[in-house]
């Protein structure tokens, strides 16, 4: 049986439009599949994402649970759906209030970020790693690709750190090009707040919770970091090539991913 990997994405084509992440999102789950690995995989629903053509159902066994976000419940809703010509299901991460009332993904018509991105990340995150337990699947690798993935790291080296699931899990960091342009609230720190985890064990990250504190948060709890192409941010590349995390850059036309990704795989596990 091959090494399990969770791939968490911000995003996978064919259920949003064709981006760096969503073909990204598709292609290294598939590929990874190919080479051996057994694979799930999770994104949110996002608002513009077509339901009937996707062919998205929910999964009533899997959902129902609350999750308190700053002295908020959310209901968890899951979904599923397979990406055609392939085997891999996508599990959804849903919400009325995060994602179904939302026409677009993490920024409103106007092109601005929704206010509330953090709050979204941090709950996708969890939902993310709590759907993971009810399905009782142990991964080796957790691939978090997307800025809307950066609390998974965090989460699994603390809050999760004895859980079954995700006790030996290694964790891995893809970075992209695209970063929010707007900070993540004033009380981003404060919603991270989840079992034994305060506000205070935050101190080193600023307070104005931009792209690149949430960069190094994910970066911190990683085990790899992979830069996926030229445009990545250079500060938060120097960063992870300074941290303890494992790190690999290559660019995005590069055609032997699939035995570098392994290479890279198993030498974290």
């Amino acid at each position: 049986m091959g090494k399990k990997v969770l791939f968490v994405n911000q995003e996978i084509i064919p259920y949003v439009p064709e981006t760096e992440m969503s073909l990204f999102g598709s292609e290294m789950p598939t590929k990874m599949q190919e080479a051996g690995f057994e694979i799930r995989t999770f994104m949110p629903r996002w608002g513009n994402i077509n339901e009937r053509r996707g062919q998205l159902h929910e999964v009533i066994r899997l959902s129902g649970m609350n999750l308190i976000i700053d002295d908020t419940d959310h209901p968890l809703i899951i979904k599923v759906a397979s990406i055609p010509q392939t085997r891999i299901q996508v599990y959804f991460i849903d919400n009325e209030d995060y994602f179904q009332k939302r026409p677009a993904m993490t920024k409103d018509e106007l092109g601005n970020d929704y206010p509330d991105n953090g709050e979204r990340a941090i709950f996708f995150a969890r939902g993310v790693l709590e759907t993971v337990k009810k399905l009782r699947w142990t991964p080796d690798i957790i691939h978090c690709q997307g800025w809307m993935t950066s609390v998974i790291p965090f989460y699994v080296k603390t809050a999760y750190k004895d859980e079954p699931q995700f006790a030996s899990s290694k964790v891995i960091t893809s970075l992209f090009a695209e970063q929010p342009q707007s900070n993540l609230g004033e009380n981003f720190k404060q919603c991270l707040e989840f079992r034994e985890i305060k506000a205070g064990s935050l101190k080193k990250y600023g307070d104005n919770f931009d792209f690149m504190e949430l960069g190094k948060l994910a970066i911190d709890y990683s085990d790899g970091v992979i830069s996926t192409s030229n445009n990545v941010n250079l500060d938060l590349i120097d960063y992870a090539r300074t941290s303890k995390a494992s790190f690999f850059e290559h660019s995005v036309d590069d055609a032997d991913l699939k035995e570098k990704y392994s290479e890279f795989y198993n030498n974290i596990i």
